[in-house]
């Protein structure tokens, strides 16, 4: 079920506590320097700093974890994702080993490629009024808000792959994010001439997303071609794309995403590309709604190097979810902002 306060977030009391209590488990089974360096107050500023460039984090990473912890981390994930997402998430941990391997072999050298470095951080008191985790490293930046027990926000929620495609080695042919670029070249091919017009917006794509890293989405002018715009299977071309995004989420979390969708109207959503339209030429699309922002940008290193990101301008890191909390909780006059961070 849609939760009230936040269009992209989501009322399961189930899933919030199936969250909370793998969270506890999980920081249970932590020694005392493992657990002070995963845990941080709910107010702390790094709740809403994020990455996703290899680079030094705040947490605990998986190379510090035991084989018992590393497990109950992975039933943390799959307390909110999909076996198809915990999948994803796990082949974008083992592409850092894929990537440096192909960097040896090029006599390339600077970041270490390491599939320890990815962290956990828990935010607040489990369990709590509102307490919140995520989980990020190279290429990956989960993060789960819970609000009363019973509202889960589930953005902003970014993954990446380089290679895109394996070219090499072993695992040559492999694409972790096959589906992103694959619907919606699908899409792309069922438009009409003057529909394509319409949603190309430059034959240049952009190096990265646009959005970046930033803290808050502000809102953005919608442009390329509309949904009210497609007819019949294209329409079912959009929702398939859209559910290449959603169903990385555990199936109730993201029945209630792409519902949310639907409720703002798939005719107000609009699908964007940027650069070449043949496999293998940089390329970029956006989809965007009322709300919701999502960008797949693959540009990089000849064309084989994908960065996505699916944001909310209200509700990312549980905006939403927090102010109604506190309207409802401390009165707070109609219209005025708290944040908690």
């Amino acid at each position: 079920m849609v939760g009230p306060p936040g269009e992209s977030s989501f009322r399961s009391r189930a899933v919030a506590a199936r969250t909370a209590d793998a969270c506890l488990e999980f920081l249970d089974s932590l020694g005392t320097p493992e657990r002070a360096l995963a845990s941080f107050p709910f107010d702390d500023t790094g709740r809403r700093t994020w990455h996703y460039v290899p680079r030094a984090r705040d947490g605990l990473p998986l190379k510090q974890m035991d084989e018992a912890a590393r497990k109950l981390m992975r039933k943390l994930l799959a307390s909110v994702l999909s076996p198809g997402g915990n999948d994803t998430i796990e082949a974008i941990i083992a592409h850092e080993e894929i990537l440096g391997a192909a960097e040896r072999s090029e006599g390339k050298s600077g970041h270490a490629r390491d599939p320890g470095l990815y962290y956990v951080s828990v935010f607040g008191t489990v369990g709590g009024p509102a307490w919140g985790w995520r989980f990020e490293g190279h290429h990956l930046s989960l993060h789960f808000t819970i609000v009363d027990g019973e509202f889960v926000a589930t953005l902003p929620s970014f993954v990446g792959a380089n290679p895109a495609e394996v070219r090499a080695g072993p695992h040559k042919g492999l694409r972790i994010l096959a589906p992103l670029e694959d619907r919606a070249r699908v899409l792309l091919g069922s438009l009409q001439p003057g529909q394509r017009e319409r949603a190309l917006l430059s034959d240049r794509a952009p190096s990265d997303i646009i959005t970046a890293n930033d803290r808050s989405l502000s809102p953005r002018r919608a442009e390329g071609l509309p949904g009210a715009e497609l007819a019949g299977n294209q329409r079912d071309q959009l929702v398939a794309l859209l559910e290449a995004y959603t169903g990385r989420l555990d199936p109730h979390l993201a029945e209630a995403a792409l519902a949310a969708v639907r409720d703002q109207g798939l005719d107000s959503v609009h699908f964007a590309w940027a650069g070449g339209l043949a496999q293998g030429e940089p390329h970029y699309y956006r989809l965007q709604g009322p709300r919701f922002f999502a960008e797949y940008d693959n540009v990089q290193n000849g064309a084989n190097h994908i960065h996505t990101v699916w944001r909310d301008s209200a509700d990312d890191f549980g905006e939403d979810l927090l102010k109604a909390h506190y309207q409802r909780e401390h009165e707070l006059p109609e219209g005025a902002e708290r944040r908690l961070s």
